[in-house]
C-alpha cells in the first residue's frame, strides 16, 4: 500500500488505520517527520514520476492524499499546477505498474463555493455528484482536474479509482472549535453546508474505497450525517440559503448532502459524531450571508 501525503492530517489517520490492520505501508511526503508508522518512507514531491515509481515498488493499492489543501497556501500556479501534476503522476504511474485499486482525496471545495470570491450558491439541495461545478479558485480547479484524471485513468486501464469529496476534517478538538464557530456565527458555515467528518471516519472511507469499490471511476461525497451547527438544518437553509431550491426534507440537523451513494457503494456511514444538541436559530442571527 502506498499513501501519499502521509504526514498530513488525514495521512496520519490512514497510516494508523492501516497499522492497526497489519497492512504493510509505504509512505510518501515532502519531508519525513520521523514518526510515521510505515515500513518505508520516501521524501519528495509526489509530482516527481521517478520518485513515485520507486515508491510504487511492490505496491498493489494507492491512497493519494498529497496536495496543497487550500488556495491561500501558495501561489495560484503552485496550488493548481502542483496538485494536478501530483495526481496525474501518482495515478498514471500506479496504473502502468499494475495497481488495480486507487483512492484519492477530492474535496467538497470542488463545487466552487467554499473559496469563491464572487457570490455563489448551490444550484439545489441536497448537493450530489451531478451538481454543477462553479469553480472560481485554483484549489477547486485542481480538484476538478483530479477527478477528471481519475476518470481517465480508470477508463484507460480498466481499474477502480474512487475520488472522495471530503468536507472539513478534524479530530475531536479541531471539530469542537469549528462547532463553536458555527454556534456563534452560523452563517459562516453556509457555503460549506455546515459539513464535517472526523479523521477516523475519513480514513475508514479511504480503506473502504480500496476494498468495496468496483472497477470504474467513482465520485462520492462522504460526511457526517449531521451538521456541525447546533440548529435545525431547515432553519439554517431558510436563514442563509433561502433562494436555493430544496428537493428533500432535512429533519433535525440532517446534512444537506447526498450521502446515499457512498453508503450504497462502499457501505460507509460515519461513526464519530460530534455530540451537539439542537436549538432554534435566534432571530438576530437570521441574516443571509
Amino acid at each position: 500500500m502506498l499513501v501519499t501525503g502521509a504526514a498530513g492530517l488525514l495521512g496520519r489517520a490512514v497510516l494508523d488505520a492501516l497499522a492497526g490492520r497489519g497492512v504493510p505501508v509505504t509512505a510518501l511526503d515532502r519531508a519525513d517527520p520521523g514518526d510515521l508508522p510505515a515500513d518505508r518512507v520516501f521524501t519528495g514531491d509526489a509530482g516527481d514520476p521517478d520518485l513515485v515509481r520507486r515508491a510504487l515498488a511492490g505496491v498493489d493499492a494507492v491512497i493519494h492524499l498529497a496536495a496543497i489543501p487550500a488556495p491561500t497556501l501558495d501561489t495560484p500556479l503552485a496550488v493548481f499546477g502542483g496538485n494536478s501534476r501530483a495526481t496525474f503522476a501518482v495515478l498514471h504511474e500506479a496504473a502502468v505498474t499494475g495497481v488495480r485499486r486507487i483512492v484519492l482525496a477530492s474535496s467538497m471545495s470542488v463545487l466552487g463555493l467554499a473559496w469563491a470570491q464572487v457570490p455563489l450558491r448551490p444550484r439545489y439541495l441536497p448537493v450530489d455528484a451531478r451538481h454543477p461545478l462553479q469553480v472560481s479558485d485554483p484549489y477547486a480547479l485542481s480538484k476538478q482536474a483530479d477527478e477528471a484524471t481519475a476518470a481517465m485513468v480508470a477508463r484507460r486501464h480498466g481499474i477502480a479509482v474512487t475520488a472522495l469529496r471530503f468536507p472539513f476534517l478534524g479530530g475531536d478538538a479541531r471539530l469542537a472549535r469549528r462547532a463553536e464557530e458555527f454556534r456563534t456565527d452560523p452563517g459562516s458555515g453556509a457555503l460549506e453546508l455546515w459539513t464535517y467528518l472526523h479523521t477516523a471516519d475519513a480514513a475508514a472511507a479511504c480503506l473502504l474505497g480500496l476494498t468495496a469499490a468496483p472497477a470504474g471511476a467513482h465520485v462520492l461525497f462522504v460526511a457526517a450525517p449531521e451538521t456541525l451547527a447546533p440548529y435545525p438544518t431547515e432553519d439554517l437553509l431558510a436563514a442563509f440559503l433561502p433562494e436555493v431550491p430544496v428537493r428533500a426534507r432535512f429533519p433535525g440537523r440532517a446534512v444537506p448532502v447526498a450521502l446515499e451513494p457512498a453508503q450504497r457503494l462502499l457501505g460507509f456511514t460515519a461513526a464519530h459524531l460530534v455530540p451537539l444538541g439542537s436549538s432554534p436559530l435566534a432571530a438576530a442571527e437570521e441574516e443571509p450571508v
